[in-house]
């Protein structure tokens, strides 16, 4: 199993989330092709109700803890309450372009 459907079954697993979208973001950085190293999450999830920023974070970095360990060298998380999320109408903020990393 590749490192985004291994990310993609924990966190529908964990957190039984009402949406949910893992995006390989590695292309946009000086990463071999193909590579499974940088990724945005984005959950709504029940389970992020009455929790800090902070809070919501540290589920998923227990969750993934393994594959933070080995093989995801950044993790971009945009973790939402389903309210929210009804508020924001499913626009979530694109990630910055890389400017490390010998790219520029």
């Amino acid at each position: 199993m590749n490192i985004q459907s291994c990310i993609e079954k924990k966190l529908a697993e964990g957190l039984n989330s009402s949406y949910l979208d893992v995006i390989n973001e590695s292309n946009n950085h000086n990463v071999p092709p193909g590579s499974e190293s940088h990724f945005k999450i984005v959950v709504v999830s029940e389970q992020f109700e009455d929790k800090k920023l902070l809070a919501r974070h540290r589920m998923i970095n227990e969750i993934l803890a393994e594959e933070l360990q080995n093989n995801i060298h950044a993790l971009a998380m945009h973790t939402y309450t389903l309210p929210e999320w009804d508020e924001l109408q499913g626009k979530v903020v694109n990630s910055p372009p890389c400017m490390g990393g010998g790219k520029s």
